[in-house]
């Protein structure tokens, strides 16, 4: 029997479509008729959800060349997303607020001001799992690749990392979608970089508050905080390759904060956390102005130039990363070309 639970004075029944077991031919048969004439009441008008913020799979560096500039393409494609859950009754139903991203496309282009100072802006294409269904036949369906999110980012140097050594940083970065009604996002965190001899270990732990958008009718703006970290520990082989082991995850809503939906409240928040090797390669081009041929190249993790500033270098990532919970997608691949200039 499905489980119920009364809130504002309703009786909704929780119906995780994937993960009910039913017994018979007459609870598969009103199931069916349930899931057939169920319509959304909120698809009209309604506020977007306040998801879990899952930023891109990547590394804030420590770098920063004045003059220089840095082109990115952050790329992820993930499968075997969890089922929707559903709540309803004979008003409508209610779908969990869990994020489901299908594919990620991020462009973006870094500039150095100083050795202690660089920005960075950029564009992301997501398709991501709807909103808003109006059937609940609609719960897992995927909306089109569309441009989704404008995004800028300040990272200043507190302590540079020269060769061997620790390094730290702060980054405070702005999201805003380009649906208004979904919250904006500013990320606040630390920049933890660390090598000794051929090991490098990196960390962005991020603090992300939502605000913004539009409130649900009768109620209030979730502009709640969530955590949000990335990590790698990576070992180079070469001056070419390196494998790293990276992490990427968010605590949705810490504490009590912000103003929980009524779906939040029915299902409650969802965290998300990611593992799993990335394989980097780099390539050093000659220095144009010189007429060198390469002799000193960049570690493909870090960012790292070890001679001269001027060349050009190729970083390109691939990795796979595993869900490793239930709010997680199974598998998600990651591609990351970066071009330093």
């Amino acid at each position: 029997m499905a489980a119920t639970r009364s809130i504002q004075g309703k009786t909704w029944i929780n119906a995780p479509v994937a993960n009910m077991e039913l017994r018979g031919t007459r609870n598969r048969r009103a199931l069916t008729l349930v899931h057939t004439t169920a319509v959304v009441l909120l698809c009209a008008g309604a506020p977007a959800a306040a998801e879990p913020s899952i930023g891109q799979f990547e590394l804030k560096t420590l770098e920063s060349t004045p003059g220089g500039f840095e082109f990115q393409s952050q790329n992820a494609w993930s499968w075997k997303e969890p089922r929707r859950r559903i709540a309803g009754d004979a008003d409508g139903a209610e779908f969990d607020e869990n994020a489901a991203i299908r594919a990620r496309h991020a462009l973006e282009l870094e500039m150095g001001f100083t050795k202690r100072l660089k920005m960075r802006v950029g564009v992301e294409f997501e398709k991501e799992r709807l909103d808003e269904p109006e059937t609940v036949h609609q719960a897992n369906a995927f909306d089109d690749l569309e441009l989704t999110e404008l995004g800028a980012e300040l990272i200043a140097v507190l302590v540079p990392r020269i060769g061997t050594g620790v390094g730290l940083g702060v980054v405070a970065e702005l999201e805003r979608p380009m649906d208004r009604e979904e919250p904006n996002r500013v990320a606040l965190g630390t920049v933890i970089e660390a090598r000794s001899a051929r090991w490098f270990l990196a960390a962005t732990p991020l603090l992300v508050h939502a605000f913004g958008g539009d409130a649900p009718d009768g109620g209030r703006i979730d502009d709640k905080w969530d955590f949000a970290y990335a990590a790698q520990l990576a070992f180079s082989f070469s001056e070419r390759w390196s494998l790293a082991l990276e992490g990427y995850g968010t605590v949705e809503r810490l504490g009590r904060t912000g103003h929980p939906s009524q779906a939040a409240v029915l299902f409650g928040d969802f965290n998300q956390h990611r593992l799993g090797p990335v394989l980097y390669y780099t390539h050093t081009f000659a220095n144009r102005v010189a007429g060198e041929s390469p002799g000193a190249e960049l570690t493909s993790v870090s960012g790292e130039r070890t001679g001269d500033a001027e060349r050009a270098t190729l970083a390109i990532g691939v990795g796979l990363l595993e869900g490793l919970n239930d709010d997680t997608a199974d598998h998600t691949l990651k591609l990351s070309i970066e071009v330093d200039f």
